[in-house]
Protein backbone atom coordinates (compact mmCIF):
# COMPACT_ATOMS: atom_id res chain seq x y z
CA UNK A 1 0.00 0.00 0.00
CA UNK A 2 3.00 2.25 0.90
CA UNK A 3 4.42 1.69 -2.42
CA UNK A 4 1.36 2.47 -4.59
CA UNK A 5 0.69 5.53 -2.69
CA UNK A 6 4.35 6.90 -3.24
CA UNK A 7 4.29 5.70 -6.83
CA UNK A 8 0.87 8.04 -6.27
CA UNK A 9 2.74 11.11 -4.94
CA UNK A 10 5.77 10.98 -7.59
CA UNK A 11 3.57 10.68 -10.47
CA UNK A 12 1.93 13.76 -9.31
CA UNK A 13 4.81 15.54 -8.54
CA UNK A 14 6.83 14.61 -11.88
CA UNK A 15 3.17 15.89 -13.22
CA UNK A 16 3.10 19.47 -11.15
CA UNK A 17 6.44 19.87 -12.43
CA UNK A 18 6.27 19.63 -16.24
CA UNK A 19 3.27 22.09 -15.70
CA UNK A 20 5.45 24.15 -14.01
CA UNK A 21 8.49 24.11 -16.10
CA UNK A 22 5.93 24.23 -18.98
CA UNK A 23 4.27 27.30 -17.82
CA UNK A 24 7.62 28.80 -17.16
CA UNK A 25 8.56 28.02 -20.84
CA UNK A 26 5.98 30.51 -21.90
CA UNK A 27 6.40 32.97 -19.80
CA UNK A 28 9.52 33.05 -20.64
CA UNK A 29 8.84 32.69 -24.71
CA UNK A 30 6.50 35.47 -23.81
CA UNK A 31 9.47 37.31 -22.83
CA UNK A 32 11.01 36.62 -25.90
CA UNK A 33 8.52 37.17 -28.38
CA UNK A 34 7.78 40.55 -30.04
CA UNK A 35 5.10 42.48 -28.67
CA UNK A 36 2.83 45.63 -28.94
CA UNK A 37 1.93 48.23 -26.46
CA UNK A 38 -0.19 51.16 -26.34
CA UNK A 39 0.26 53.50 -23.97
CA UNK A 40 -1.61 57.12 -23.74
CA UNK A 41 0.73 59.08 -21.60
CA UNK A 42 4.14 60.41 -21.50
CA UNK A 43 5.27 58.45 -18.14
CA UNK A 44 4.03 55.29 -19.80
CA UNK A 45 6.11 55.90 -22.92
CA UNK A 46 8.79 56.21 -21.06
CA UNK A 47 8.33 53.22 -18.84
CA UNK A 48 7.47 50.84 -22.06
CA UNK A 49 10.86 52.31 -23.75
CA UNK A 50 12.53 51.05 -20.78
CA UNK A 51 11.36 47.50 -20.86
CA UNK A 52 11.39 47.40 -24.50
CA UNK A 53 13.16 44.13 -26.19
CA UNK A 54 13.82 44.07 -29.59
CA UNK A 55 10.78 43.70 -31.88
CA UNK A 56 8.49 45.36 -29.64
CA UNK A 57 6.31 48.10 -31.20
CA UNK A 58 5.14 51.23 -28.86
CA UNK A 59 2.56 52.89 -29.80
CA UNK A 60 1.57 56.19 -28.14
CA UNK A 61 -2.41 56.93 -29.22
CA UNK A 62 -3.99 60.28 -30.36
CA UNK A 63 -3.29 63.16 -28.70
CA UNK A 64 -1.48 66.07 -27.29
CA UNK A 65 1.18 64.78 -24.78
CA UNK A 66 3.27 68.18 -23.15
CA UNK A 67 6.58 66.97 -21.58
CA UNK A 68 8.89 68.51 -19.31
CA UNK A 69 11.80 66.50 -20.03
CA UNK A 70 13.53 65.08 -22.56
CA UNK A 71 12.48 61.05 -23.39
CA UNK A 72 15.37 59.35 -23.47
CA UNK A 73 15.99 55.67 -25.70
CA UNK A 74 18.86 54.00 -24.74
CA UNK A 75 18.18 50.31 -25.65
CA UNK A 76 19.24 48.28 -28.42
CA UNK A 77 17.12 46.26 -30.70
CA UNK A 78 18.49 44.19 -33.54
CA UNK A 79 19.25 44.58 -37.24
CA UNK A 80 15.66 42.94 -38.04
CA UNK A 81 13.56 43.81 -35.15
CA UNK A 82 14.51 46.88 -34.52
CA UNK A 83 12.65 48.35 -31.81
CA UNK A 84 9.96 50.87 -32.78
CA UNK A 85 8.37 53.79 -30.71
CA UNK A 86 5.20 55.48 -33.12
CA UNK A 87 2.09 57.22 -33.32
CA UNK A 88 -0.62 55.03 -33.38
CA UNK A 89 -1.90 57.21 -35.89
CA UNK A 90 0.87 59.11 -38.39
CA UNK A 91 0.93 63.03 -37.58
CA UNK A 92 -2.14 62.29 -34.47
CA UNK A 93 0.65 62.02 -31.31
CA UNK A 94 1.81 65.65 -30.71
CA UNK A 95 4.42 65.57 -29.00
CA UNK A 96 5.24 69.27 -27.29
CA UNK A 97 6.52 71.23 -24.16
CA UNK A 98 10.52 70.99 -23.24
CA UNK A 99 11.51 67.78 -24.13
CA UNK A 100 12.23 65.25 -27.16
CA UNK A 101 13.52 61.82 -28.01
CA UNK A 102 16.79 61.52 -26.98
CA UNK A 103 18.58 58.95 -28.09
CA UNK A 104 21.97 57.85 -26.76
CA UNK A 105 24.63 55.53 -26.10
CA UNK A 106 24.09 52.73 -26.76
CA UNK A 107 20.73 52.86 -28.20
CA UNK A 108 20.40 51.06 -31.29
CA UNK A 109 17.97 49.60 -34.25
CA UNK A 110 15.50 52.12 -33.08
CA UNK A 111 12.54 53.51 -34.91
CA UNK A 112 11.00 57.16 -34.33
CA UNK A 113 8.48 56.79 -36.96
CA UNK A 114 4.92 59.08 -37.41
CA UNK A 115 4.87 62.04 -34.58
CA UNK A 116 4.20 65.58 -35.42
CA UNK A 117 6.83 67.52 -32.80
CA UNK A 118 6.03 70.97 -31.82
CA UNK A 119 8.68 70.94 -28.69
CA UNK A 120 11.47 72.96 -27.96
CA UNK A 121 14.41 73.30 -30.61
CA UNK A 122 17.66 71.00 -30.15
CA UNK A 123 15.90 68.25 -27.83
CA UNK A 124 15.16 65.75 -30.78
CA UNK A 125 18.76 63.93 -30.99
CA UNK A 126 20.64 61.16 -31.85
CA UNK A 127 23.86 61.21 -29.75
CA UNK A 128 27.21 60.21 -30.50
CA UNK A 129 27.63 55.88 -29.70
CA UNK A 130 24.18 55.68 -31.13
CA UNK A 131 24.04 53.14 -34.14
CA UNK A 132 21.34 51.93 -36.89
CA UNK A 133 18.16 54.68 -35.78
CA UNK A 134 15.81 55.62 -37.68
CA UNK A 135 13.43 59.05 -37.66
CA UNK A 136 10.73 58.57 -40.35
CA UNK A 137 6.98 59.66 -41.55
CA UNK A 138 7.83 62.42 -38.93
CA UNK A 139 6.17 66.43 -38.77
CA UNK A 140 8.88 68.34 -37.32
CA UNK A 141 7.80 71.85 -36.68
CA UNK A 142 9.90 72.29 -33.46
CA UNK A 143 10.02 76.63 -32.00
CA UNK A 144 12.33 78.72 -30.83
CA UNK A 145 16.27 78.85 -31.40
CA UNK A 146 17.86 75.54 -32.61
CA UNK A 147 17.81 72.86 -34.47
CA UNK A 148 14.64 70.48 -35.14
CA UNK A 149 16.97 67.69 -35.81
CA UNK A 150 20.44 66.78 -34.38
CA UNK A 151 22.14 63.50 -35.70
CA UNK A 152 25.79 62.58 -34.10
CA UNK A 153 25.71 58.82 -34.49
CA UNK A 154 26.58 56.59 -37.14
CA UNK A 155 24.37 54.50 -39.33
CA UNK A 156 21.28 56.54 -39.02
CA UNK A 157 18.17 57.06 -41.78
CA UNK A 158 16.61 60.18 -41.98
CA UNK A 159 13.78 59.74 -44.23
CA UNK A 160 10.19 60.94 -45.57
CA UNK A 161 10.03 63.51 -42.73
CA UNK A 162 8.83 66.66 -42.87
CA UNK A 163 10.22 69.83 -41.78
CA UNK A 164 8.45 73.10 -42.26
CA UNK A 165 7.73 76.66 -40.79
CA UNK A 166 11.00 77.29 -39.25
CA UNK A 167 10.96 81.20 -38.12
CA UNK A 168 14.26 80.87 -35.72
CA UNK A 169 17.79 80.43 -35.67
CA UNK A 170 19.23 77.04 -36.21
CA UNK A 171 18.83 74.27 -38.52
CA UNK A 172 16.13 71.85 -39.50
CA UNK A 173 19.13 69.32 -39.28
CA UNK A 174 22.25 69.75 -37.82
CA UNK A 175 24.71 66.36 -38.54
CA UNK A 176 27.75 66.29 -36.01
CA UNK A 177 29.73 63.43 -34.84
CA UNK A 178 32.65 62.80 -32.22
CA UNK A 179 35.98 64.29 -31.81
CA UNK A 180 37.19 64.55 -35.14
CA UNK A 181 35.01 62.74 -36.47
CA UNK A 182 31.87 63.59 -38.52
CA UNK A 183 28.84 60.72 -38.19
CA UNK A 184 29.36 58.30 -40.93
CA UNK A 185 27.32 56.10 -43.49
CA UNK A 186 24.44 58.42 -42.88
CA UNK A 187 21.44 58.34 -45.00
CA UNK A 188 19.26 61.09 -45.72
CA UNK A 189 16.24 60.99 -48.08
CA UNK A 190 12.63 61.53 -49.44
CA UNK A 191 12.04 64.45 -47.15
CA UNK A 192 10.20 67.66 -47.38
CA UNK A 193 12.30 70.93 -46.36
CA UNK A 194 9.41 73.32 -46.68
CA UNK A 195 9.17 77.40 -45.66
CA UNK A 196 12.13 78.85 -43.95
CA UNK A 197 12.38 82.70 -43.11
CA UNK A 198 15.17 84.28 -43.36
CA UNK A 199 17.13 85.66 -39.99
CA UNK A 200 18.07 88.97 -41.62
CA UNK A 201 21.55 87.34 -42.86
CA UNK A 202 23.26 85.98 -39.30
CA UNK A 203 25.13 82.63 -39.61
CA UNK A 204 24.01 79.65 -38.72
CA UNK A 205 20.12 79.37 -40.10
CA UNK A 206 21.20 76.30 -42.98
CA UNK A 207 18.46 74.07 -44.08
CA UNK A 208 21.09 71.22 -43.44
CA UNK A 209 24.30 71.78 -42.08
CA UNK A 210 25.96 68.56 -42.51
CA UNK A 211 29.28 68.73 -39.88
CA UNK A 212 31.31 71.75 -38.72
CA UNK A 213 35.41 73.12 -39.74
CA UNK A 214 36.61 70.60 -37.38
CA UNK A 215 35.22 67.88 -38.65
CA UNK A 216 35.67 68.55 -42.18
CA UNK A 217 38.83 66.32 -43.11
CA UNK A 218 36.89 63.05 -42.00
CA UNK A 219 35.10 61.11 -44.81
CA UNK A 220 31.54 60.59 -43.92
CA UNK A 221 30.40 58.19 -46.71
CA UNK A 222 27.22 59.66 -46.44
CA UNK A 223 23.98 60.05 -49.06
CA UNK A 224 21.58 62.92 -49.26
CA UNK A 225 19.53 62.43 -52.06
CA UNK A 226 15.46 62.48 -53.28
CA UNK A 227 15.02 65.40 -50.82
CA UNK A 228 13.14 68.88 -52.21
CA UNK A 229 13.06 72.01 -50.69
CA UNK A 230 11.50 74.93 -51.41
CA UNK A 231 11.17 78.77 -49.75
CA UNK A 232 14.62 78.10 -47.83
CA UNK A 233 15.84 81.22 -46.64
CA UNK A 234 17.25 81.53 -43.07
CA UNK A 235 20.48 82.21 -44.65
CA UNK A 236 23.10 81.99 -47.51
CA UNK A 237 23.80 78.86 -47.38
CA UNK A 238 20.80 76.18 -48.15
CA UNK A 239 23.18 73.26 -47.16
CA UNK A 240 26.46 73.50 -46.02
CA UNK A 241 28.64 70.78 -46.32
CA UNK A 242 31.72 70.74 -43.92
CA UNK A 243 32.59 66.77 -44.37
CA UNK A 244 34.43 64.93 -46.92
CA UNK A 245 33.10 62.12 -49.00
CA UNK A 246 29.30 63.31 -48.50
CA UNK A 247 27.05 62.23 -51.74
CA UNK A 248 24.40 64.74 -52.54
CA UNK A 249 22.04 63.39 -55.65
CA UNK A 250 18.74 63.96 -56.96
CA UNK A 251 17.95 66.37 -54.77
CA UNK A 252 15.39 69.20 -55.99
CA UNK A 253 15.67 73.02 -54.96
CA UNK A 254 13.16 75.31 -55.81
CA UNK A 255 12.67 79.14 -54.82
CA UNK A 256 15.31 79.32 -52.33
CA UNK A 257 17.23 82.32 -51.92
CA UNK A 258 20.19 79.81 -50.75
CA UNK A 259 23.32 78.46 -52.05
CA UNK A 260 24.25 74.32 -51.89
CA UNK A 261 27.69 74.90 -50.65
CA UNK A 262 30.47 72.30 -50.53
CA UNK A 263 31.86 74.80 -47.66
CA UNK A 264 34.86 72.51 -46.27
CA UNK A 265 35.44 69.30 -46.97
CA UNK A 266 37.03 67.03 -50.00
CA UNK A 267 36.04 64.37 -52.23
CA UNK A 268 32.43 65.10 -52.15
CA UNK A 269 30.11 63.86 -55.22
CA UNK A 270 27.20 66.54 -56.40
CA UNK A 271 25.02 65.05 -58.84
CA UNK A 272 21.85 64.82 -60.48
CA UNK A 273 20.53 67.49 -58.62
CA UNK A 274 17.72 70.01 -59.78
CA UNK A 275 18.17 73.60 -59.18
CA UNK A 276 15.16 76.14 -59.92
CA UNK A 277 15.34 79.81 -58.73
CA UNK A 278 18.01 79.59 -56.06
CA UNK A 279 21.66 80.93 -56.46
CA UNK A 280 22.54 77.84 -57.41
CA UNK A 281 25.73 75.49 -55.92
CA UNK A 282 29.08 77.12 -54.52
CA UNK A 283 32.12 74.76 -54.19
CA UNK A 284 35.25 75.16 -51.98
CA UNK A 285 37.48 72.32 -51.30
CA UNK A 286 39.70 69.60 -53.40
CA UNK A 287 38.60 66.64 -55.91
CA UNK A 288 35.17 67.29 -55.66
CA UNK A 289 33.04 65.22 -59.01
CA UNK A 290 29.90 67.89 -59.94
CA UNK A 291 27.84 66.71 -62.81
CA UNK A 292 24.96 65.98 -64.58
CA UNK A 293 22.92 68.69 -62.73
CA UNK A 294 20.39 70.45 -63.90
CA UNK A 295 20.08 74.74 -63.37
CA UNK A 296 17.05 77.08 -64.53
CA UNK A 297 16.25 80.68 -64.17
CA UNK A 298 18.83 80.96 -61.32
CA UNK A 299 20.84 83.80 -60.06
CA UNK A 300 24.09 81.90 -60.10
CA UNK A 301 24.46 78.33 -61.82
CA UNK A 302 27.67 76.68 -60.35
CA UNK A 303 29.78 79.55 -58.32
CA UNK A 304 33.82 78.05 -58.48
CA UNK A 305 34.93 79.81 -54.76
CA UNK A 306 37.79 82.19 -54.46
CA UNK A 307 40.08 80.61 -51.86
CA UNK A 308 41.37 82.59 -48.67
CA UNK A 309 43.39 79.68 -47.86
CA UNK A 310 44.92 76.34 -48.33
CA UNK A 311 44.50 73.54 -45.62
CA UNK A 312 46.78 71.41 -47.13
CA UNK A 313 49.03 73.78 -46.76
CA UNK A 314 48.39 74.51 -43.18
CA UNK A 315 45.60 77.06 -43.54
CA UNK A 316 43.14 77.39 -40.81
CA UNK A 317 39.77 74.58 -41.60
CA UNK A 318 37.61 77.61 -40.82
CA UNK A 319 39.26 79.28 -44.02
CA UNK A 320 37.68 79.32 -47.57
CA UNK A 321 39.54 76.53 -48.88
CA UNK A 322 40.99 76.97 -51.70
CA UNK A 323 39.64 74.50 -54.85
CA UNK A 324 41.55 72.50 -56.34
CA UNK A 325 41.40 69.55 -58.82
CA UNK A 326 37.51 69.99 -59.17
CA UNK A 327 35.41 68.86 -62.43
CA UNK A 328 32.50 70.19 -63.16
CA UNK A 329 30.87 68.82 -66.23
CA UNK A 330 28.21 67.38 -68.30
CA UNK A 331 25.48 69.78 -66.76
CA UNK A 332 22.99 71.65 -68.18
CA UNK A 333 22.30 74.98 -67.20
CA UNK A 334 18.96 76.65 -68.82
CA UNK A 335 18.30 80.62 -68.60
CA UNK A 336 20.15 81.67 -65.88
CA UNK A 337 21.20 85.35 -64.73
CA UNK A 338 25.08 84.38 -64.46
CA UNK A 339 26.12 80.71 -65.41
CA UNK A 340 29.97 79.23 -64.54
CA UNK A 341 31.31 81.94 -62.28
CA UNK A 342 34.23 83.17 -59.78
CA UNK A 343 33.62 86.19 -57.62
CA UNK A 344 36.10 88.75 -56.62
CA UNK A 345 37.93 88.17 -53.03
CA UNK A 346 40.53 91.02 -51.97
CA UNK A 347 44.26 88.76 -51.96
CA UNK A 348 41.83 85.61 -52.52
CA UNK A 349 43.40 82.43 -53.40
CA UNK A 350 41.78 81.56 -56.52
CA UNK A 351 41.25 78.06 -57.36
CA UNK A 352 43.08 75.47 -59.40
CA UNK A 353 43.07 73.16 -61.98
CA UNK A 354 39.20 73.49 -62.41
CA UNK A 355 37.89 71.33 -65.10
CA UNK A 356 34.77 72.77 -67.09
CA UNK A 357 33.60 70.41 -70.24
CA UNK A 358 30.78 68.86 -71.45
CA UNK A 359 28.35 71.24 -70.30
CA UNK A 360 24.97 72.86 -71.82
CA UNK A 361 24.51 76.58 -71.55
CA UNK A 362 21.60 77.93 -73.06
CA UNK A 363 19.78 81.46 -72.29
CA UNK A 364 20.86 84.01 -69.81
CA UNK A 365 24.26 86.09 -69.15
CA UNK A 366 27.66 85.27 -69.67
CA UNK A 367 28.66 81.71 -70.28
CA UNK A 368 32.00 82.00 -67.67
CA UNK A 369 32.97 85.22 -65.41
CA UNK A 370 35.87 83.94 -63.84
CA UNK A 371 37.34 86.95 -61.32
CA UNK A 372 40.55 85.88 -59.16
CA UNK A 373 43.40 83.33 -59.67
CA UNK A 374 42.91 80.51 -62.18
CA UNK A 375 45.53 78.57 -63.30
CA UNK A 376 45.78 75.83 -64.87
CA UNK A 377 42.00 75.46 -65.76
CA UNK A 378 40.63 72.44 -68.22
CA UNK A 379 37.88 74.26 -70.33
CA UNK A 380 36.49 71.22 -73.38
CA UNK A 381 33.23 70.03 -75.15
CA UNK A 382 30.54 72.51 -74.05
CA UNK A 383 28.07 74.14 -76.37
CA UNK A 384 26.45 77.50 -76.13
CA UNK A 385 23.46 78.43 -77.01
CA UNK A 386 21.93 81.84 -77.05
CA UNK A 387 24.06 83.22 -74.04
CA UNK A 388 24.81 87.03 -73.54
CA UNK A 389 28.20 85.75 -74.59
CA UNK A 390 31.14 83.41 -74.13
CA UNK A 391 32.84 85.78 -71.38
CA UNK A 392 35.92 84.08 -70.14
CA UNK A 393 35.47 80.16 -71.72
CA UNK A 394 38.05 80.87 -73.93
CA UNK A 395 37.72 80.36 -77.57
CA UNK A 396 38.44 76.24 -78.68
CA UNK A 397 36.16 75.52 -75.52
CA UNK A 398 32.95 75.36 -77.10
CA UNK A 399 30.53 75.49 -79.63
CA UNK A 400 27.85 77.76 -80.46
CA UNK A 401 25.00 75.62 -81.84
CA UNK A 402 21.29 74.69 -80.74
CA UNK A 403 21.69 71.63 -78.34
CA UNK A 404 17.97 71.05 -79.41
CA UNK A 405 16.36 70.84 -75.79
CA UNK A 406 13.03 70.41 -75.21
CA UNK A 407 10.86 70.73 -71.86
CA UNK A 408 9.67 67.46 -70.74
CA UNK A 409 6.35 66.60 -68.56
CA UNK A 410 9.05 65.84 -66.07
CA UNK A 411 9.27 69.87 -66.02
CA UNK A 412 13.07 69.86 -67.23
CA UNK A 413 14.43 70.15 -70.67
CA UNK A 414 15.93 66.84 -71.96
CA UNK A 415 17.67 66.53 -75.18
CA UNK A 416 15.98 65.53 -78.25
CA UNK A 417 17.19 63.14 -81.32
CA UNK A 418 19.18 64.56 -83.44
CA UNK A 419 20.39 66.34 -80.89
CA UNK A 420 24.17 67.48 -81.67
CA UNK A 421 24.99 66.88 -77.63
CA UNK A 422 24.34 63.31 -78.58
CA UNK A 423 27.62 61.03 -78.85
CA UNK A 424 29.29 63.96 -78.41
CA UNK A 425 31.21 64.52 -75.65
CA UNK A 426 34.84 64.68 -75.50
CA UNK A 427 37.13 63.38 -73.08
CA UNK A 428 37.08 59.87 -70.78
CA UNK A 429 35.36 60.39 -67.86
CA UNK A 430 35.36 56.97 -66.04
CA UNK A 431 33.65 58.74 -63.05
CA UNK A 432 30.41 60.32 -64.27
CA UNK A 433 28.39 57.42 -64.19
CA UNK A 434 24.83 59.10 -64.23
CA UNK A 435 22.38 61.25 -65.96
CA UNK A 436 20.10 64.26 -64.24
CA UNK A 437 17.45 60.98 -64.25
CA UNK A 438 19.46 58.52 -63.04
CA UNK A 439 20.05 56.90 -66.12
CA UNK A 440 23.33 55.33 -66.66
CA UNK A 441 25.48 56.78 -68.92
CA UNK A 442 26.79 54.95 -71.98
CA UNK A 443 29.57 55.68 -74.17
CA UNK A 444 29.79 57.61 -76.20
CA UNK A 445 28.95 59.99 -74.07
CA UNK A 446 26.16 62.49 -74.59
CA UNK A 447 27.07 66.49 -73.44
CA UNK A 448 24.78 68.04 -70.63
CA UNK A 449 22.62 66.61 -68.15
CA UNK A 450 21.14 64.18 -70.15
CA UNK A 451 22.17 60.94 -71.42
CA UNK A 452 19.49 60.27 -74.50
CA UNK A 453 18.52 56.61 -73.14
CA UNK A 454 15.33 54.14 -73.60
CA UNK A 455 16.68 53.07 -69.41
CA UNK A 456 14.65 53.27 -66.47
CA UNK A 457 14.16 56.90 -65.20
CA UNK A 458 15.09 56.77 -61.48
CA UNK A 459 14.96 60.32 -60.95
CA UNK A 460 13.18 63.27 -61.67
CA UNK A 461 12.17 66.55 -60.53
CA UNK A 462 10.22 66.31 -57.19
CA UNK A 463 7.13 68.07 -55.84
CA UNK A 464 5.55 67.54 -52.39
CA UNK A 465 3.50 64.98 -53.41
CA UNK A 466 6.94 62.32 -53.34
CA UNK A 467 8.35 63.39 -50.17
CA UNK A 468 7.91 63.86 -46.18
CA UNK A 469 5.53 62.19 -44.06
CA UNK A 470 2.75 61.22 -46.06
CA UNK A 471 4.66 59.08 -48.28
CA UNK A 472 6.22 55.83 -48.01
Amino acid sequence: MYKKHLQSYIKAGITGLAVVLVTLLLLSSKTLLAGTVTVSSIADLQKAITQAKPGDVILLADGVYPTTEDIIVNEKGLQGKNIIIAAQHPGAAEITGKGGFSLISPAAYITIRGFKFTHAASRAKTGTGTSFCRFTQNIFETPGDGEDLTIAGSDQEIDHNTFQNKNAMGRFIAVRGQDKQIAERLHIHHNYFNNQASQGGKNGAEALQFGLSGFSLSSSNSIVEYNLFEKCEGENELISVKASAVTLRYNTIRNCPAQFTLRHGNKSLVYGNYFFNTPGLRIFGDDHLIYSNYFENCSSAVVIGNGDGEVADGAQLTSHDRPDRVLIAFNTLVNNKENIIQTARKNGMGATSITVANNIIQGGGPAATIAGPYPDPQWAGNILFNVKDAGDMPAGSYTNIDPKLAKTSADAYHLEAGSPAVNHAIGSYPGIKFDMDGQPRTLPLDIGADELSNAFVQAHVLNPADVGCNTK
